[in-house]
């Protein structure tokens, strides 16, 4: 490249003329910043604080040692190993089962299949940030729900005919879980409605609540969810949808005339051993609940207003005498502890805060209570 063309680039002066009106009216996603200081406290992406199973790490090397010169040849395009395995895991068949590259493609492929009809798609004011994203990219019309004041859902304001429905649960940023006997009951309200349930934080609930077993009942459920949170494979991006044959089909036709060859043969493999050793699985969400418990009691020693969590991360108001959360925010990061801020006027005031390590989760309330005695 050009000593000119970089200086383009990093002017910020991108010559937008061959693009498409599409690609100029995207208004893409912001994910939460990757640092490359390794001396930084990172609790700012609901990373997991533990390393995945060995068994992955183990299966990998395996394959690579073993059929290395399999990487020249195309992955198993329908990942038939791994949704054989999660079919096991989950009690499902196979064909109740869709894999992707991350959920957020398993998602912008359920954007794509169900919801670009010009009707009215529901999702609540305070969620996951890419829902309008994606309904930017598609050209649906999403509509926002308000959260009640205590940031919980309220089901009844769901019954709308003829829309589809999104929402993660726990969802994003909150953490607030809603019970397995409220989504039934949605579900009834919406029988000729697609409602998806984004299940990434689901695992970190401290009693059982996947609505996966309820796509049994319903042919109008898909539930989401990845590897990425619980079982520490960020780095290999798999997600998964659950549904009937039928919502699959349709995400299968989608994917093969997207991209056929979706999972490489690394990450098939690594997240199919990751499945296979449920001990560690278990272990590590337990452990994970734990430092979220001690957690939030520290946070609340230090005066902070925190919502009742089910997920990897806390949303935490910090008490008014400390000044504008913005600024505690950045003052936390300028002591090298990176959390995440929202913009958004209703959640201006909270901070959502990874669960870390105990070492991780020690650093930021003792940055915390430098910074509260140093208003």
């Amino acid at each position: 490249m050009s000593n000119f063309d970089q200086n383009q680039i990093n002017n910020h002066q991108i010559n937008s003329r061959l693009w498409s009106n599409v690609v100029k009216n995207l208004n893409p996603y912001t994910p939460g910043e990757q640092p490359k200081h390794a001396d930084l406290c990172k609790l700012n992406t609901n990373e997991n604080p533990f390393a995945p199973s060995p068994k992955v790490v183990e299966a990998i090397t395996q394959a690579l040692s073993n059929q290395a010169n399999d990487l020249r040849l195309y992955p198993a395009p329908e990942s038939d190993a791994l949704r054989e395995t999660l079919a096991d895991v989950y009690q499902l068949d196979k064909n109740q089962i869709f894999v992707g590259n991350g959920s957020d493609e398993v998602l912008a492929h359920i954007f794509a299949c169900f919801f670009v009809k010009n009707l009215p798609i529901l999702t609540p004011d305070i969620g996951y940030s890419f829902y309008p994203v994606y309904a930017n990219t598609f050209g649906v019309n999403l509509q926002k729900i308000a959260l009640k004041q205590d940031f919980s859902l309220d089901i009844n304001d769901y019954n709308q005919p003829n829309s589809g429905i999104i929402f993660a649960n726990p969802n994003a940023p909150t953490g607030i879980l809603l019970s397995l006997e409220k989504i039934k009951q949605l579900l009834k309200n919406n029988q000729n409605s697609v409602v998806v349930v984004d299940e990434a934080y689901i695992d970190f609930a401290e009693n059982p609540s996947s609505a996966i077993g309820l796509i049994h009942e319903f042919d109008n459920l898909i539930v989401s969810q990845t590897f990425s949170k619980s079982r520490s494979l960020a780095g290999l991006r798999v997600g998964m949808a659950f549904a009937n044959p039928s919502l699959i089909e349709a995400l299968n036709r989608y994917k093969n005339s997207f991209n056929s060859y979706p999972l490489d043969r690394l990450a098939q493999v690594g997240a199919t051993a990751s499945l296979q050793d449920h001990a560690y699985f278990q272990d590590c969400c337990k452990q994970v609940i734990a430092l979220r418990q001690d957690l939030v009691k520290n946070l609340m020693m230090l005066g902070f207003h925190v919502l009742p969590s089910q997920a990897n991360f806390v949303f935490a108001k910090p008490p008014s005498y400390c000044g504008e959360t913005k600024q505690l925010f950045e003052r936390l990061r300028n002591q090298g502890v990176i959390t995440r801020h929202f913009d958004s006027a209703k959640i201006t005031d909270y901070l959502r805060i990874t669960v870390g390590t105990q070492a991780q989760n020690q650093r930021l309330i003792n940055a915390l209570q430098e910074i509260l005695n140093n208003p």
